[in-house]
C-alpha cells in the first residue's frame, strides 16, 4: 500500500473515531453514525489496498 493511501485510510479511521466519540458524548446520533461510517470507509480502503498489494506480490513470483 502506498504511503498516501495508508495515510488517507488511517486519517479516515481516526477522524471517524473522534466523530463517533464526540457524538456519543454529546448524544448526537447523527454525528456518531457519521463517525462509524467514516471509520468503515477507512477500514475498507485499507482492506482494498492490502488485497491489491497481495495480488501484486503474487504476480511477482
Amino acid at each position: 500500500m502506498s504511503e498516501n493511501d495508508t495515510t488517507r485510510a488511517r486519517t479516515e479511521q481516526a477522524t471517524g473515531k473522534v466523530k463517533e466519540t464526540v457524538g456519543r458524548v454529546t448524544h448526537d446520533e447523527g454525528l456518531e453514525a457519521e463517525g462509524r461510517g467514516e471509520q468503515a470507509r477507512g477500514d475498507m480502503r485499507q482492506a482494498g489496498k492490502k488485497a491489491k498489494d497481495a495480488v501484486k506480490r503474487l504476480r511477482e513470483h
